[in-house]
């Protein structure tokens, strides 16, 4: 037993003497010391290591301190020595390096001890992307996810979508998301009710498949104009939607611009409602001439409070128009509070559906003397007879945000113009990952 450890022991000694030879090339000026190499144990004899390899040159005691330089005789040496140097190494210039012993004799551990420089380069890459994240998209808005993947530096994860032929919807993840950080983009766009059970599905299977935390991103939260009973017997579906979800599995709601804010108090887990207002103050004040001289309207009272905020912090007046409705998307009358003459008039609200309403308050505007009249909706549905009536409208542009596609809608109605606002999504994603505040997004538009 001992004899066959004794043999690999000596035949290891003899690979690393070859190894050391094949770099610095040999030379009879190069004396090597057998018992620098190769110390014998105490009390034990070099008889037989003697006899496995071939026996080293009688030196002097002092000759085991020589530094060791390249003869000027042997050119040949020198340049098997110049070929063995890597010149990507960070000390290129000096003569003699040391031999790295074979990669078999390190551990996974050992090996960070002689880091190689292309592997460095590579790891400095990543270290730019964030770790134990996954984002995954849903079937309602492709084109806002990759957005936000690539300013995150990111890929859409992989995620099979499809429906059967009941028309069932079937979610496949095609990646594994043990102990990372999800974030799951739906809007509430094209057919909400599939997408909504798309997004329930994505989420309870990545909940299952062992993920550390499951982010629903929400830009437009569906059904959130049914938060309250206003009737009766009439279904407060926006707290039912918050319970869904949170029986899904998801830890943490990212959404843009609620319809009402005590939505949020419909959730017992964290929600973060982020505001399109600092993407539409710079766009006001980029895009719309005079803005100086302009009057931000509220095309009801609910908007009041948001409207005001924005009048503050561009210091102009603001207005407000009272409506009666008959029923729902279908408006009576309007009434002006305020003046707009010889002013350019600007309403903002959270969301054009039928876009009923803002076209009667554009003409209640014109009617009282606005010069121009505009229109800054975060949240552009746009269904039913909206385009037409917009193209006939007295609006110089209807501006939206994509939190909902608006490629057909720009092609069907010039007037329709589109903010970009992946970037504040983006940085949501980001800083609740990292664990950062997102209180600074409420009154900034992050730099990109």
């Amino acid at each position: 037993m001992f004899g066959g450890i004794r043999d690999r022991l000596f035949r290891f000694q003899k690979h690393s003497r070859n190894t050391r030879n094949e770099f610095f090339g040999t030379h009879p000026s190069l004396p090597v010391s057998e018992d620098i190499l190769d110390p014998p144990a105490a009390g034990r004899s070099s008889r037989p290591t003697e006899s496995l390899i071939d026996p080293p040159p009688t030196t002097t005691p002092s000759s085991r301190s020589v530094v060791i330089k390249p003869s000027e005789t042997a050119n040949q040496d020198i340049s098997l020595l110049e070929k063995s140097v890597d010149h990507s190494h960070p000390h290129k210039d000096h003569p003699i390096h040391h031999p790295t012993p074979p990669r078999s004799f390190f551990s996974s551990s050992s090996l960070a001890v002689h880091p190689n420089v292309e592997t460095a380069h590579s790891s400095s890459e990543e270290d730019l992307r964030m770790p134990n994240i996954k984002v995954f998209s849903g079937s309602s808005h492709p084109d806002l996810s990759t957005r936000i993947c690539e300013r995150l530096q990111l890929e859409v994860s992989k995620a099979s979508l499809k429906k059967f032929s009941n028309k069932e919807t079937n979610v496949e993840i095609g990646e594994s998301v043990r102990g990372e950080d999800v974030y799951i983009i739906q809007s509430a766009a094209g057919e909400i009710n599939d997408n909504l059970m798309e997004l329930l599905i994505m989420i309870n299977a990545c909940k299952i498949a062992s993920s550390c935390r499951v982010a629903a991103v929400i830009p437009a939260f569906p059904y959130a104009r049914q938060d309250k009973k206003d009737k009766s017997r009439a279904p407060i579906s926006a707290k039912l939607v918050a319970n869904m979800l949170s029986v899904a599995g998801a830890d943490h709601i990212i959404t843009m611009d609620l319809h009402a804010s005590q939505i949020q108090g419909f959730f017992d887990i964290p929600v973060d409602n982020l505001y399109a207002e600092p993407a539409i103050l710079k766009y006001i004040k980029e895009s719309i001439p005079n803005w100086q001289s302009s009057v931000i309207v509220s095309p009801d009272a609910g908007g009041a409070k948001r409207v005001t905020s924005i009048a503050d912090r561009l210091n102009v007046d603001f207005a407000l128009i009272h409506k009666e409705r008959k029923r729902a998307n279908e408006v009576e009358k309007m009434t002006l509070v305020g003046s707009v003459e010889g002013k350019v008039a600007i309403l903002v609200d959270d969301m054009a559906d039928t876009c009923g309403t803002i076209c009667m308050a554009a003409d209640k505007l014109v009617e009282a003397g606005a010069e121009k009249v505009y229109a800054f909706c975060v949240h552009g549905i746009f269904s039913g007879p909206a385009l037409t009536r917009l193209n006939a409208s007295k609006f110089e542009a209807v501006v939206v945000t994509n939190t909902i596609p608006q490629d057909e809608n720009m092609k069907k109605c010039p007037k329709i113009q589109c903010i970009d606002i992946s970037m504040i999504l983006a940085e949501a994603i980001r800083r609740t990952h990292n664990g950062e505040s997102v209180s600074y997004l409420f009154s900034h538009v992050p730099i990109c």
